[in-house]
């Protein structure tokens, strides 16, 4: 009798899922690799707050992969950026004087 009672020691396997958007190809040539390195060493700064200079700084990572062809081209509210938008327009608005 088997320990975790599979007769004959078979084992089920659960099939994979792939990620949501694909694989992309790593950046082997380090086209990217100095956003990169900006960006983590923002988010260590900021000891990994969603802050609004390191989602600039993603943001651009993203744009260099897409502008380099290591990803697929998207809009960036398709990638999350939406929200930074809005907040844009608002604090736009209330900044303004008013007549």
């Amino acid at each position: 009798m088997s320990a975790f009672g599979n007769p004959g020691g078979s084992r089920a396997y659960a099939k994979p899922t792939p990620p949501q958007r694909g694989s992309f190809p790593l950046d082997h040539d380090g086209e990217c690799k100095h956003i990169m390195k900006t960006y983590l060493a923002c988010m260590t700064k900021a000891q990994s707050v969603n802050d609004s200079t390191c989602r600039g700084l993603a943001k651009a990572y993203l744009a260099c992969r897409m502008d380099s062809n290591l990803m697929a081209k998207d809009d960036f509210k398709n990638l999350g950026f939406l929200e930074e938008e809005k907040l844009l327009v608002q604090s736009t608005k209330t900044s303004e004087p008013q007549c």
